[in-house]
Protein backbone atom coordinates (compact mmCIF):
# COMPACT_ATOMS: atom_id res chain seq x y z
CA UNK A 1 0.00 0.00 0.00
CA UNK A 2 1.45 3.60 -0.85
CA UNK A 3 -0.55 6.32 1.11
CA UNK A 4 0.03 9.84 0.28
CA UNK A 5 -0.57 12.78 2.46
CA UNK A 6 -0.91 15.86 1.08
CA UNK A 7 -1.93 19.46 2.25
CA UNK A 8 -0.67 22.76 3.05
CA UNK A 9 1.97 23.88 5.02
CA UNK A 10 0.92 23.50 9.09
CA UNK A 11 -1.94 20.60 7.76
CA UNK A 12 -0.01 17.90 9.64
CA UNK A 13 1.40 16.28 6.75
CA UNK A 14 4.84 15.06 8.28
CA UNK A 15 3.34 14.31 11.98
CA UNK A 16 0.43 12.79 11.34
CA UNK A 17 2.48 10.65 8.61
CA UNK A 18 4.97 9.78 11.19
CA UNK A 19 2.09 8.58 13.67
CA UNK A 20 0.33 6.73 11.38
CA UNK A 21 3.33 4.85 10.04
CA UNK A 22 3.55 3.58 13.63
CA UNK A 23 0.13 2.59 13.68
CA UNK A 24 0.00 0.61 10.40
CA UNK A 25 3.74 -0.24 10.66
CA UNK A 26 4.50 1.12 7.03
CA UNK A 27 7.70 3.07 6.36
CA UNK A 28 7.26 6.68 6.26
CA UNK A 29 9.07 8.79 3.76
CA UNK A 30 8.55 12.77 3.73
CA UNK A 31 9.53 14.37 0.74
CA UNK A 32 11.06 17.43 1.61
CA UNK A 33 13.44 15.02 4.09
CA UNK A 34 14.01 12.81 1.02
CA UNK A 35 15.42 16.04 -1.10
CA UNK A 36 17.51 17.14 1.56
CA UNK A 37 19.10 13.74 1.52
CA UNK A 38 19.58 13.51 -2.22
CA UNK A 39 20.40 16.94 -3.36
CA UNK A 40 22.48 17.72 0.27
CA UNK A 41 21.19 21.18 0.72
CA UNK A 42 18.33 22.40 2.80
CA UNK A 43 14.94 23.12 0.67
CA UNK A 44 15.60 27.02 1.60
CA UNK A 45 19.03 26.79 0.75
CA UNK A 46 18.22 25.05 -2.94
CA UNK A 47 15.08 27.90 -3.35
CA UNK A 48 17.43 30.73 -2.83
CA UNK A 49 20.54 29.37 -4.41
CA UNK A 50 18.70 27.36 -7.88
CA UNK A 51 14.96 28.64 -7.97
CA UNK A 52 11.91 27.42 -7.50
CA UNK A 53 11.99 26.29 -10.78
CA UNK A 54 15.25 23.57 -10.16
CA UNK A 55 13.30 22.91 -7.17
CA UNK A 56 9.99 22.26 -8.31
CA UNK A 57 11.77 20.02 -11.10
CA UNK A 58 13.88 17.64 -8.67
CA UNK A 59 10.83 17.77 -6.68
CA UNK A 60 8.92 16.05 -9.82
CA UNK A 61 11.95 13.55 -9.90
CA UNK A 62 12.24 12.27 -6.85
CA UNK A 63 8.37 12.09 -6.43
CA UNK A 64 8.41 9.67 -9.52
CA UNK A 65 11.04 7.77 -8.11
CA UNK A 66 9.40 7.22 -4.68
CA UNK A 67 6.32 6.64 -6.24
CA UNK A 68 7.88 3.51 -8.32
CA UNK A 69 9.63 1.75 -5.20
CA UNK A 70 7.85 -1.55 -4.88
CA UNK A 71 7.47 -1.50 -1.07
CA UNK A 72 4.87 -0.14 1.13
CA UNK A 73 4.82 3.51 2.80
CA UNK A 74 3.24 6.49 3.57
CA UNK A 75 4.43 9.69 2.23
CA UNK A 76 4.39 13.00 3.11
CA UNK A 77 3.93 15.69 0.36
CA UNK A 78 5.57 19.53 0.26
CA UNK A 79 2.82 21.67 0.53
CA UNK A 80 3.05 23.00 -2.89
CA UNK A 81 4.06 19.22 -4.43
CA UNK A 82 0.37 18.39 -5.97
CA UNK A 83 0.33 21.79 -7.73
CA UNK A 84 3.17 21.50 -10.21
CA UNK A 85 4.36 19.40 -12.95
CA UNK A 86 1.14 16.77 -13.38
CA UNK A 87 2.05 15.58 -9.97
CA UNK A 88 -1.50 15.48 -8.63
CA UNK A 89 -1.94 13.26 -12.02
CA UNK A 90 1.20 10.88 -10.73
CA UNK A 91 -0.01 10.19 -7.40
CA UNK A 92 -3.56 9.30 -8.30
CA UNK A 93 -2.29 6.83 -10.85
CA UNK A 94 0.67 5.58 -8.80
CA UNK A 95 -0.37 5.60 -4.99
CA UNK A 96 -3.23 3.15 -3.64
CA UNK A 97 -4.38 6.62 -2.16
CA UNK A 98 -3.94 10.03 -1.59
CA UNK A 99 -5.19 11.90 1.69
CA UNK A 100 -5.79 15.70 1.86
CA UNK A 101 -5.58 16.82 4.97
CA UNK A 102 -8.12 19.69 4.85
CA UNK A 103 -7.68 22.91 7.59
CA UNK A 104 -9.78 26.47 7.10
CA UNK A 105 -7.72 29.22 6.79
CA UNK A 106 -7.88 30.06 10.90
CA UNK A 107 -6.40 26.84 11.70
CA UNK A 108 -3.69 26.85 9.55
CA UNK A 109 -2.83 30.21 10.55
CA UNK A 110 -3.23 29.77 14.19
CA UNK A 111 -0.50 26.30 13.23
CA UNK A 112 1.68 28.73 11.03
CA UNK A 113 2.12 31.75 13.23
CA UNK A 114 3.52 29.71 16.30
CA UNK A 115 5.86 28.27 14.13
CA UNK A 116 7.16 31.18 11.84
CA UNK A 117 10.45 30.83 12.30
CA UNK A 118 10.49 27.41 10.93
CA UNK A 119 8.36 28.50 7.80
CA UNK A 120 11.09 30.48 5.24
CA UNK A 121 8.14 31.27 2.62
CA UNK A 122 6.11 33.13 5.91
CA UNK A 123 8.96 34.01 7.92
CA UNK A 124 9.42 37.48 6.71
CA UNK A 125 5.50 38.16 6.72
CA UNK A 126 3.87 40.35 9.82
CA UNK A 127 1.36 37.92 11.89
CA UNK A 128 -1.44 40.31 10.20
CA UNK A 129 -0.48 39.74 6.69
CA UNK A 130 -0.61 35.69 7.28
CA UNK A 131 -4.51 35.18 7.02
CA UNK A 132 -4.60 36.61 3.57
CA UNK A 133 -1.57 35.05 2.46
CA UNK A 134 -2.89 31.32 3.77
CA UNK A 135 -6.21 32.34 2.00
CA UNK A 136 -5.02 32.85 -1.21
CA UNK A 137 -2.62 30.24 -1.78
CA UNK A 138 -5.75 27.91 -0.09
CA UNK A 139 -7.67 29.52 -2.67
CA UNK A 140 -5.13 28.83 -5.66
CA UNK A 141 -3.86 25.34 -4.26
CA UNK A 142 -7.77 23.91 -3.93
CA UNK A 143 -7.89 22.48 -7.36
CA UNK A 144 -5.24 20.43 -6.63
CA UNK A 145 -5.62 19.50 -3.32
CA UNK A 146 -9.22 18.20 -4.11
CA UNK A 147 -8.29 16.03 -6.41
CA UNK A 148 -7.07 13.38 -3.62
CA UNK A 149 -8.82 9.93 -3.33
CA UNK A 150 -10.00 11.22 0.42
CA UNK A 151 -10.23 14.63 2.15
CA UNK A 152 -9.88 14.53 6.11
CA UNK A 153 -11.01 17.81 7.71
CA UNK A 154 -8.25 18.59 10.81
CA UNK A 155 -10.19 21.83 12.42
CA UNK A 156 -10.23 21.16 16.10
CA UNK A 157 -9.07 17.51 15.56
CA UNK A 158 -5.92 16.07 18.15
CA UNK A 159 -3.14 14.57 16.04
CA UNK A 160 -4.21 11.29 17.66
CA UNK A 161 -7.92 11.89 16.28
CA UNK A 162 -6.66 12.07 12.96
CA UNK A 163 -4.53 9.07 12.71
CA UNK A 164 -7.40 6.84 14.60
CA UNK A 165 -9.96 8.29 11.77
CA UNK A 166 -7.38 7.67 9.01
CA UNK A 167 -6.54 4.48 10.39
CA UNK A 168 -10.31 3.62 10.46
CA UNK A 169 -10.34 3.98 7.12
CA UNK A 170 -7.48 2.60 5.68
CA UNK A 171 -8.28 -0.79 7.35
Amino acid sequence: MKIVLLGYMASGKSSIGKELSKHLKMNFIDLDDYIIEKEKETITEIFNQKGEIYFRNIENKYLKEILSKQDDFILSLGGGTPCYANNMELINEKATISIYLQGNVSTVVERLISEKAKRPIIASLNDDKIPEFVAKHLFERRFYYEQAKIIIKIDAKTKTEIVNELALLLD
